[in-house]
């Protein structure tokens, strides 16, 4: 995009990160061919060029995976918390160790800009093994259950059995860790399905359980298509589920397992608003917007892809804004100059210009930055929509790209209206000075996390998740132990 400054190209190399040609599923401590021998092939989002070739599990497989995972949870449930905080404490110092590797192979496989995969993920991903290693001797004293005298929990917390987890492409390794930590450091065994288009970084991070030594069978890896997701969600020996995705697949995950006596976690979709009020300090309110739409090219489930900001300061924002998306650059993720990488797959960038089609027709002005788009690879420009209203279907469908709708409110009454005016509730931002209105205005808002003056900021220690159509169920922080563990 146009800039002030000539960047020189500074691209991460690819020599750090051996693909191999083909990968096999994970199962019980090896790596093996799918029972049927199907396999499907991963491609680089940025270049269409095929990374592997990968087994594609089955039904069949699904069951040898989840009855490796019954055999191990015998074990590694009886071991003693501090044993298994040794094999976690092990997994989180070799992700440290293997960061470089592993940023540059989630750029290649999903698109986003190294900068994100090296600087964002991969820290979360470390901290998050760190952080609940830390709990696995813990858990007696985590609070849940009833109160002692002695002020000790009198509940004696159990794991739940086999956990069968199935995550996206937008954050695949991030989501693994947010995954797979708790529920190994609760003694629970893991069976996990990563998202077709993004299969690589968690094959190698089952390599990494092997470097670490973890036992057999305690994480397997099932990469494959929805049935195989399925098929793990519906097995009669999986005790738990936990989703994040799409929030027409969390509601049929629902009704697969209603009525059985697995435990179910669901994070699904978000349309977060992000409340600018007139005493906001533009410039940092600006950065924190491009941070909340445009991080990862806006493929991010708690996105804040509702800028609502009050009407006497639209105009100053708006100016702001357009210039500082001017002087954003997109192209190749590899780059440590990029800030906005490809889309992750050419059905995701299909569904993005149907819905921004969609958006003109009904009447909303759009805007992006003079862009040169790459030839090859899937590509969309940052987008702002102005003139939106809340009928306008880009202001009620979640896009899951680089797309802002702007809407405005005159008092707080409206700006909390309108930003509770969705089937979700994931997400919310608020800028002002006042922290008694941060207060007041985030008390209302119906959203799982309701950011002050930031936006897209995560810990290992706080709690994420949703209400509504956003699922239900807390990932991180004490309440992620929680969902793994039978109180």
């Amino acid at each position: 995009m146009a800039s002030a400054f000539a960047y020189a190209p500074a691209p991460e190399s690819r020599a750090i990160v051996d693909i191999a040609p083909s990968y096999g599923l994970f199962i019980d401590g090896e790596f093996t061919e799918a029972a049927d021998g199907k396999v499907f092939k991963t491609v680089s989002p940025s270049t269409e060029e095929v990374l592997s070739e990968i087994a594609r599990a089955g039904e069949a497989d699904v069951d040898r995976a989840v009855k490796a995972a019954r055999k191990a949870f015998v074990k590694w449930s009886a071991l003693p918390g501090a044993e298994r905080a040794k094999y976690l404490f092990r997994i989180a110092r070799i992700i440290q160790e293997r960061s470089r590797e592993l940023a540059v192979l989630e750029t290649l496989d999903n698109g986003k800009p190294i900068k994100e995969t090296r600087d964002a993920d991969l820290p979360l991903v470390a901290a998050h093994f760190f952080y609940y290693a830390g709990w696995a001797d813990k858990l007696e004293h985590a609070g849940f259950g009833r109160r002692t005298t002695n002020g000790h929990s009198g509940a004696n917390p159990k794991p739940l059995g086999v956990a069968g987890q199935v995550i996206p492409w937008n954050f695949p390794l991030l989501m693994l860790a947010w995954k797979i930590a708790p529920a190994l450091a609760t003694g629970n065994t893991v069976v996990l399905k990563p998202a077709e288009t993004t299969p690589l970084s968690a094959l190698f991070f089952a390599d990494i359980c092997r470097q670490a030594g973890l036992p057999k069978g305690v994480v397997n890896i099932l990469p494959g298509y929805g049935d195989t997701g399925a098929a793990l969600v519906a097995h009669p020996d999986v005790d738990k589920v936990a989703f994040t995705g799409s929030t027409a697949v969390g509601k049929e995950i629902a009704r697969t397992v209603a009525g059985s006596r697995k435990k179910l976690t669901l994070e699904l979709g978000g349309k977060g608003a992000n409340i600018v009020f007139d005493d906001a300090p533009i410039d940092q309110a600006v950065e924190g917007i491009v941070n909340g739409i445009f991080f990862n090219q806006g493929q991010v489930c708690c996105a804040g892809s509702r800028l609502l900001v009050q009407e006497s300061i639209q105009d100053e924002l708006l100016d702001s804004l357009k210039r500082r998306l001017s002087t954003l650059r997109l192209g190749d993720p590899l780059d440590k100059n990029t800030d906005i990488g490809a889309i992750n797959s050419e059905e995701q960038l299909s569904r993005i210009t149907t819905l921004v089609e969609q958006g003109e027709a009904e009447g909303a002005e759009r805007w992006s930055p003079a862009c040169e788009i790459p030839t090859a690879g899937y590509w969309f420009a940052p987008t702002l929509f102005t003139n939106v209203t809340q009928a306008h279907r880009i202001a009620r469908d979640e896009i899951f790209g680089p797309v802002l709708s702007v809407l405005t409110f005159r008092t707080p009454d409206e700006a909390v209206a309108k930003a509770n005016n969705t089937p979700y509730g994931l997400s919310a931002g608020i800028w002002t000075e006042k922290g008694s209105r941060i207060l007041a205005v985030a008390n209302k808002l119906r959203a799982g996390v309701v950011w002050s003056n930031t936006f897209n900021k995560f810990d290992p220690t706080s709690p994420f998740g949703g209400y509504k159509e956003s699922g239900f169920g807390r990932e991180g922080g004490r309440h992620g132990l929680e969902a793994y563990l039978d109180v």
